[in-house]
């Protein structure tokens, strides 16, 4: 609830940006729709002026003897306890009588206080200071009622505008002696110490919040009569008594469940009364719920859990009967069909062209591929492939690849050398002639499981010529 240039931040609005639920505006407003309205008697004006403090939790009616015309937002200084204290205008004029008849209080009452004069730099000044000094002061108080055990909730602290007098609002389930509590209190603040105990309704319109409709609370905005709330407001609106959705921020039934009662209590008078029960040869059918929406009763008989929906109409009947002495066979309930939305008719759109199968031609790759390789690894070895051309004498040469030289100490079978330790081979390299063997072993042939990749042929290799203790060798390549 907040002025229409407070998102804007120029010196017309409160500045806050929007954070109107934070206290940056004053709450519970009342707009002054006579305001601009002439009156034919000026000196019937009413002398009452109506001052809120506090961001607007607190009002109090004043009487204007300076005959200086206040206008609303005006800061003015008040009588006070034993001082003075500084309020912001909310009403004046004409509409604060009907206000005072609302809330029963006279005009000529002699209780009312007096408005000493419009705010001064001073009285702003210290009412300033006040204020900075209620929240250390809260949280010192409730380490005092800790402290002390005292079975009570400290909600709100709040100065008087020259700091002589503070009021200190709590909630408690039952009586509390803090005559204690006043006393430490006096001396801690060095103020006059009001308590004043409140409901958890008037709690939760003091700190405020966001309901769970998505705005700010009633209490806290506009409301200021608390009415109370049973659940038998909400089982006239065939409310489901859950206290988890019916409850509000204070913990208890949410006021707003009284704002639509009148027209439920209006809709249910063409309802037949004492239709509770039914008499039916069948057995005594119960009543359920009512739907005032669709004007059914629904009722349940004894050997069946379905509900049946049953009209007005019929439900006078069978009572009619009832009174007469008799019972019909049957209750006489409608089928109700659900709603089905109406299919729309969709215009044909050619689509030919305009789906792509790539993601299926993907996975038809990916599995030919597959199929592929298992393919190459079933095929028996074939004598002069990439794997070798068999065993020799003298060792193994692999197709168009020259033989790697030996060390010492053979080598084992599958070409991992004898002791452990693995031989690295070098690529092959145009233009260079074979290796010869070391004397003291003799190359083992290779036993791969798998095959081999084939290398291509090096061009321009020379002849070498062959060690007389070797046979020669036949080159099929």
């Amino acid at each position: 609830m907040g002025c229409s240039s407070c998102s804007t931040g120029k010196p017309g609005g409160c500045k806050s940006n929007g954070g109107c639920s934070t206290g940056g505006c004053n709450r519970l407003n009342v707009h002054d729709w006579l305001a601009n309205l002439p009156f034919s008697d000026p000196d019937s004006d009413c002398r009452i002026v109506e001052v809120t403090f506090n961001n607007g939790s607190r009002k109090e009616f004043y009487r204007n003897n300076t005959l200086q015309p206040f206008m609303k937002g005006d800061m003015v200084t008040v009588e006070g306890v034993s001082g003075f204290d500084v309020g912001m205008v909310n009403l004046s004029g004409e509409l604060v009588r009907l206000q005072m008849k609302k809330k029963g209080v006279k005009e000529d009452n002699p209780e009312i206080k007096k408005i000493m004069r419009k705010a001064n730099d001073m009285d702003l000044q210290k009412w300033r200071e006040s204020k900075e000094r209620e929240k250390p002061s809260l949280v010192r108080a409730r380490a005092i009622i800790i402290q002390l055990k005292l079975d009570m909730k400290l909600i709100e602290v709040e100065f008087q505008a020259d700091g002589r007098k503070a009021t200190f609002y709590y909630t408690a389930e039952d009586r509390v002696d803090f005559r204690e509590l006043i006393k430490i209190y006096a001396s801690e603040f060095k103020i006059k110490v009001e308590m004043k105990q409140i409901g958890i309704r008037q709690e939760a319109a003091k700190i405020g919040g966001i309901g769970s409709c998505g705005r700010e609370l009633c209490c806290s905005s506009w409301l200021s009569d608390f009415k109370s709330v049973t659940t038998t407001i909400a089982r006239y609106q065939n409310l489901t008594i859950n206290q988890t959705k019916l409850s509000g921020q204070c913990g208890r039934l949410k006021c707003c469940l009284n704002y639509e009662l009148d027209t439920y209590l209006d809709a249910l008078q063409q309802f037949p009364n004492n239709a509770d029960t039914l008499e039916l040869t069948r057995g005594t059918a119960q009543l359920i719920k009512k739907d005032i929406f669709k004007n059914l009763m629904w009722y349940i008989l004894p050997d069946s859990n379905k509900q049946y929906p049953v009209p007005i109409d019929r439900v006078k009947e069978i009572r009619a009967m009832n009174a007469r002495g008799q019972r019909p066979d049957e209750l006489g309930a409608i089928e109700l069909s659900p709603a089905k939305a109406e299919e729309k008719e969709h215009a044909h759109v050619e689509l030919v062209g305009q789906i792509s199968l790539r993601t299926l031609e993907r996975n038809s790759k990916k599995r030919r591929d597959k199929e592929k390789a298992q393919q190459q690894k079933q095929q028996p070895q074939r004598p002069g492939g990439s794997q070798g051309q068999g065993q020799r004498q003298g060792g193994q040469q692999q197709q168009n690849r020259p033989p790697q030289q030996q060390r010492q100490g053979g080598q084992q079978p599958g070409g991992k050398p004898q002791g452990g330790q693995g031989q690295q081979q070098r690529p092959p390299q145009q233009n260079r002639p074979q290796q010869q063997q070391r004397p003291g072993g003799q190359q083992q042939p290779k036993q791969g499981g798998g095959n081999q990749q084939q290398r291509p042929p090096q061009q321009n290799r020379p002849q070498i010529e062959k060690k007389k203790d070797q046979p020669p060798q036949n080159d099929n390549a």
